[in-house]
C-alpha cells in the first residue's frame, strides 16, 4: 500500500526537480497499489492499482435496533421452546408472532431476539409498519417508507422511488448477512413480503394481530401467543408493586389480574397506578378496574378485555392535571413519535409550560406506562394508550394540532434556509400567538438534513393531516419547505405525494406564486422518479402561469423544467427549443447559474443528436461560467460529460484526462452519486479500449458506491456487468439524468 507520506514525499521530489529546471521526472506506480487521498498524477502506472477518496474517519455502526424488552418479563418459557424448535441450522426462520392487541407480542419479540442478537451479528433491525394506528388503513406504513428506513440503517440515504427497486435493493444489500429482522404490528402480508431479506440465514420476527396465513408461500411458520396464566400475571405485578404488597393481599392481586383478563399491557398499567400509590390498598385498583370495565368498548378489538380501559382510566386518574392534559393533547396528535418541543407546541397558548416542563410531564406519562420512551427525547404511544388519549376530551384539540403543524412547519423552513436558501422565498404564515419552541438544529447544513431524514414520516403524517383539515395555506408551505429533504434524500412517494397535496392546497387558495411552485416542484418529482411524460403538463401549466402573471423567472425555470423532462422522456430535439429559450431569458433576466445551467444542458443534448463539436464548446462554456461563479459541483458534471463525450469521439487520453480530474472534483464536494457516475465513466472508456478487465474493477466500484447511496442506477450497471465478456449483451449506452 502506499502511503500518504510516500506520496509527498514523490510529489515533493517531482516539484522540486520542475522548480529546478530539471529535466523530465518519471513517476512510477506499480503492484497492488491502493491509493487514498490526494490525485495522483504519474506518466506511467502499472499493476491492480485503484485510486479512492479519503477513508471515511467513522463508519457506520452495525445497526442495534432492537426495543428492549421489560424489565419484569414471565411466563413465555414454553414459546420460546417452541420457536427456537422452529428454526433452521442456518439460524434462519420466517415467524409470524399473533394474538390480540395487548397480549405482549412486541414484548415478547423483543425479549427471544434480544437473547440471540450474537448469532446475527450483521444487524438487529426493527421497523414498525403502524397496521393498527388509531388513524387506520391511512396510517399503515407504505413498503418504500419501510424499506427507506431498513436501508438508512446501512447508511444509503438516498433510497429508490418504488417498492420494487427498494425491495431488489435490500435483497442485494442483506444477501449473505446473519441478521435479525422485527416487523411490528402488520397488517397485512402484502406489507411485509418487500422487507423479507435475502439472506436464507437470517431470522425474520412479523407480529400482528392477525395470523398473515398470505406468507405461508414464503416459508413463514404461525405462532399464535396467547394471555398469560394468572400466576404469571401476579408474578408481573410482583415485580412492579413489590412482593411484599401482593403477599399482603392475596387475593385484591387475583382480581387484579382476572380483571386484566390476562393481557400484560393491561397488568402492567394497572401496577404502574398501584405503585404511585403506595398507601393505597390493591383492593381499591381492583375495584376500580371492575367499575370501570366497559368504558373502552372500542378497544373490545379480537378478543382485547375492555379491562383495558379500566386499567388506563386509573392510571390516567394518578396524573397531576397538566401531564394528563398534555395526555390528551398528544393523543389528538397526527404523529404517533414525538419529543419536547412537539409537546410543547401541543401544550402551547396562553396555557404554556415553564422551560423544561414539557420533559418532566414526558417523564410522568412514561413513569405509568402511557408513553413508551424510545430514547433521548423520543417517546410514543402504543396504539391502545393512543385510541384511549384520543378518546378523552382534549379541549383546544384543533389548535394543539395546528400549533403542532406550525412548529413543524418552521423547523423545516429553518432546514430549508439552511441546505436550500435559493428555493427559500416563499413567505410563511403563523397563527400561533405564542413564539413556537425552537428549532433542533443550529446553523449546522449537516444536522439540519439529519433531522429531517429522521423526521420525514413525522412531516408526511402533519402534511396529509393539515390537507385533511383544509388548511391550504399551511399545507403548500409545508410542502415546500420540505424541498431539501426531497431533493436530497430523494423519497420519492413521499416528493410526488407532497407536492400533489401542496399543489391542491396552492390552487384553493389561488396564490400563483404557491401554484407555480408547487408544479415546478411537482414535475421535478415526477422526472426524477421515472415519469417525465407525466411531468411535461405540470411544467408547461407552470409555464402558462409564468407568462400570464409576467413572473420571468417562474417561466425560466418552467422552460428549463421542460427541456429536462423532453430529454429524459427520449425527445432530445424537443429539449433543445426550450433549453434555448430558458436560456435566453436567464441571460436577459441577470440569472447567471441559471443560465449555465441551461448551456450545460444544451451541450449534452447536441451531443445525444450527434453534434458533437457544438456540444463539446457548449460544456466548455457552462464549465467555464460555473467556476466563475463558483459552483464547482455542477462544473465538474460539465467536465464529466465532456469527458464521456470524447470517448465517443476517440478522443482516450483526453477522455481520461477529464474524466479523472472531474473525479476529483466529485470527491472534494462529497458527490457520492457523481462520484459513482463519472468511474462508470472510466468504465466505459476501458470497455472502448478493449480492457474488459479494467472495466469490470472500474464498474464493480462504482457499482459498490450507487448501491451505497440508493442509486436506482445499480440496475443499470449491473447489466453493463454482466455484458462484458463472459455475460450477454452489449454495453448499455444509456444517458445520465439530470
Amino acid at each position: 500500500m502506499v502511503g500518504l507520506s510516500q506520496l509527498d514525499a514523490a510529489l515533493g521530489e517531482w516539484a522540486g526537480a520542475v522548480l529546478r529546471g530539471a529535466g523530465e521526472v518519471v513517476n512510477g506506480i506499480s503492484g497492488a497499489a491502493r491509493v487514498y487521498g490526494a490525485a495522483v498524477q504519474a506518466r506511467e502506472i502499472h499493476g491492480g492499482v485503484h485510486v479512492h477518496g479519503a477513508v471515511p474517519a467513522v463508519e457506520l455502526p452495525v445497526p442495534r435496533q432492537l426495543l428492549a424488552p421489560p424489565g419484569c418479563f414471565v411466563g413465555r418459557a414454553a414459546d420460546v421452546v417452541v420457536l427456537e424448535r422452529s428454526r433452521d441450522a442456518t439460524g434462519g426462520l420466517l415467524v409470524v408472532l399473533s394474538g390480540p392487541a395487548g397480549v405482549g407480542k412486541t414484548a415478547f419479540a423483543s425479549y427471544w431476539l434480544q437473547g440471540l442478537t450474537g448469532e446475527y451479528p450483521d444487524g438487529q433491525l426493527y421497523v414498525d409498519l403502524r397496521g393498527y394506528a388509531p388513524e387506520g388503513p391511512g396510517a399503515q406504513a407504505e413498503p418504500v417508507e419501510a424499506l427507506g428506513g431498513l436501508l438508512r440503517a446501512f447508511g444509503i440515504s438516498s433510497v429508490p422511488g418504488t417498492a420494487g427497486e427498494g425491495a431488489a435493493l435490500w435483497r442485494s444489500l442483506t444477501a449473505g448477512r446473519r441478521l435479525v429482522l422485527m416487523i411490528d404490528n402488520a397488517f397485512s402480508a402484502a406489507q411485509v413480503r418487500p422487507l423479507l431479506p435475502g439472506a436464507p440465514g437470517s431470522l425474520v420476527v412479523v407480529t400482528s394481530r392477525s395470523r398473515l396465513t398470505g406468507l405461508g408461500i414464503d416459508g413463514a411458520v404461525f405462532h399464535q401467543l396467547d394471555r398469560l396464566e394468572a400466576e404469571s400475571a401476579i408474578e408481573i405485578l410482583r415485580g412492579r408493586v413489590g412482593a411484599a404488597r401482593v403477599a399482603a393481599e392475596p387475593e385484591a392481586a387475583r382480581a387484579v389480574v382476572e380483571r386484566c383478563d390476562g393481557l400484560p399491557l393491561a397488568v402492567c398499567v394497572a401496577a404502574a397506578r398501584i405503585a404511585s400509590r403506595p398507601r393505597q390498598s390493591l383492593a381499591v385498583t381492583a375495584a376500580a378496574l371492575d367499575g370501570e370495565a366497559d368504558r373502552l368498548a372500542a378497544l373490545r378489538l379480537e378478543g382485547t378485555a375492555s379491562a383495558v380501559r379500566g386499567a388506563l382510566d386509573a392510571s390516567y386518574r394518578c396524573l397531576g392535571p397538566e401531564a394528563a392534559r398534555l395526555y390528551r393533547l398528544l393523543g389528538q396528535l397526527p404523529v404517533a413519535v414525538f419529543g419536547a418541543a412537539v409537546a410543547a407546541a401541543a401544550y402551547g397558548s396562553e396555557a404554556a409550560l415553564r422551560p423544561g416542563q414539557e420533559e418532566l410531564l414526558l417523564e410522568a406519562l412514561a413513569e405509568v406506562n402511557l408513553v413508551e420512551e424510545l430514547g433521548p427525547d423520543r417517546y410514543r404511544f402504543h396504539d391502545l394508550v393512543r385510541l384511549h388519549a384520543r378518546e378523552l376530551n382534549a379541549e383546544g384539540e384543533d389548535a394543539a394540532v395546528r400549533r403542532v403543524a406550525e412548529w413543524y412547519l418552521s423547523a423545516a423552513t429553518a432546514a430549508e434556509a439552511l441546505i436550500t436558501p435559493t428555493h427559500r422565498r416563499l413567505a410563511r404564515d403563523y397563527l400561533a400567538v405564542r413564539p413556537l419552541p425552537p428549532v433542533p438544529f443550529a446553523a449546522d447544513r449537516a444536522a439540519a438534513l439529519a433531522w429531517l431524514e429522521q423526521q420525514q414520516d413525522e412531516l408526511a403524517a402533519v402534511l396529509r393531516s393539515a390537507a385533511e383539515r383544509g388548511w391550504d395555506g399551511l399545507t403548500w408551505q409545508l410542502a415546500d419547505a420540505m424541498w431539501p429533504l426531497y431533493h436530497r434524500l430523494r423519497p420519492y412517494p413521499l416528493w410526488i405525494e407532497g407536492t400533489a397535496l401542496g399543489l391542491a392546497a396552492a390552487r384553493r387558495t389561488g396564490d400563483p406564486a404557491a401554484v407555480g411552485r408547487m408544479l415546478t416542484d411537482g414535475g421535478g418529482g415526477l422526472r426524477n422518479g421515472g415519469r417525465p411524460e407525466e411531468a411535461v403538463p405540470l411544467f408547461a401549466e407552470a409555464l402558462e402561469l409564468a407568462r400570464r402573471d409576467g413572473t420571468r423567472l417562474e417561466e425560466a425555470q418552467a422552460l428549463h423544467g421542460l427541456g429536462q423532462a423532453h430529454n429524459l422522456a427520449g425527445r432530445p430535439g424537443e429539449a433543445v427549443r426550450y433549453f434555448e429559450e430558458a436560456l435566453a431569458l436567464r441571460r436577459e433576466i441577470g440569472y447567471d447559474r441559471g443560465a449555465a445551467l441551461s448551456v450545460l444542458m444544451l451541450g449534452d443534448v447536441r451531443i445525444a443528436l450527434g453534434e458533437l463539436d457544438s456540444g463539446l464548446d457548449l460544456l466548455a462554456r457552462a464549465r467555464a461560467e460555473l467556476l466563475a461563479l463558483p459552483d464547482p459541483y455542477e462544473a465538474a458534471r460539465a467536465l464529466a460529460l465532456s469527458g464521456r463525450a470524447r470517448i465517443g469521439g476517440g478522443e482516450f487520453a483526453l477522455a481520461e484526462e477529464e474524466l479523472a480530474a472531474a473525479l476529483a472534483e466529485f470527491r472534494s464536494c462529497g458527490s457520492r452519486h457523481w462520484e459513482a457516475h463519472t468511474i462508470e465513466m472510466l468504465g466505459e472508456l476501458a470497455v472502448a479500449q478493449g480492457e474488459f478487465e479494467a472495466a469490470r474493477v472500474r464498474y464493480g466500484e462504482s457499482l459498490e458506491i450507487y448501491r451505497s447511496v440508493g442509486a436506482p442506477d445499480s440496475v443499470r450497471l449491473e447489466g453493463r456487468i454482466s455484458a462484458l465478456p463472459g455475460g450477454p449483451g452489449g454495453p448499455d449506452q444509456e444517458r445520465a439524468r439530470q
